[in-house]
């Protein structure tokens, strides 16, 4: 009896593991499926899009989100955004290195603070297919989807999915929605100052407001202007901000220096 016993644990062993290796190749073979799906679809859903539906429903506030094509989205916005949260991002892998050491450095000094240094690939994986939050198993997982749609979607994608799905507001996500919410017209047609207000809120959109900016959002979109000027005319951000083919021999023609923006 005792054989028996040991016999069918052995048994239920054997089947549990079969199982959890067939459901982890499924899983894997599923996550490749979605990633490549999204170079050409909008996600249904993200986790923090779910949770902040979940939370209106409760607290009355709503939710708000309307994925809209390239072409819907004003030019300006495109920029703002670049020289808001990443100035290098067409010439990174997916990671700013020398602004990821800076933030460390700070990060140490400054135990009660946290100085993010998060590209707009690494805001557009997480938003994506993650849940908020700063732990490491979240942060490798962060790595990992940054490198795949680095190398399955483009930069193009990239900022377009960013724009589509990170959130601008309490219930607001994507160019689109905050439009409409703080501005009372579509995407296309927001201009310079506004596109630079609602990325001026992106540190953190719950607190912050494009249509009740405080004097701290006044000044990051008078900096934000500014970076925007500087930056028209390099090839590269020219074809991302016009979602044109970007020119040949970019890096002979480049003039001047892009630095990437201090993260708050």
């Amino acid at each position: 009896m005792f054989q028996r016993n040991n016999s069918s644990s052995d048994n239920w062993w054997a089947r549990a593991w079969r199982f959890t290796k067939r459901l982890v190749l499924i899983l894997v073979i599923a996550q490749f499926i979605y990633i490549f799906l999204l170079k050409w679809v909008y996600p249904p859903i993200t986790v923090t899009q779910f949770g902040d539906m979940v939370s209106g429903w409760f607290h009355h506030y709503g939710f708000h989100r309307d994925y809209v094509s390239a072409d819907e989205v004003s030019p300006n916005m495109r920029l703002a955004v670049i020289a808001s949260e990443d100035q290098l991002f067409p010439e990174h892998g997916g990671f700013d290195w020398k602004n990821i050491e800076r933030a460390m450095e700070y990060n140490k000094k400054h135990p009660g603070r946290v100085h993010g240094a998060s590209t707009i690939s690494q805001q557009t994986a997480k938003n994506v297919f993650l849940w908020q939050g700063r732990n490491f198993i979240r942060k490798g997982f962060e790595i990992y989807f940054t490198k795949m749609i680095e190398w399955t979607w483009g930069k193009k994608r990239i900022l377009n999915t960013y724009l589509n799905v990170i959130q601008m507001g309490q219930g607001i996500y994507g160019t689109e929605a905050a439009a409409q919410q703080y501005f009372h017209k579509p995407a296309k047609s927001l201009s310079r100052s506004e596109a630079a207000l609602i990325a001026a809120c992106l540190p953190n959109p719950v607190r912050f407001r494009p249509d009740a900016p405080s004097a701290y959002v006044l000044s990051r979109q008078r900096y934000i202007l500014g970076q925007m000027s500087n930056l028209e005319g390099d090839p590269e951000i020219d074809a991302l901000v016009h979602q044109a083919p970007p020119p040949p021999d970019t890096k002979a023609s480049k003039s001047g220096s892009k630095t990437a923006p201090a993260k708050k």
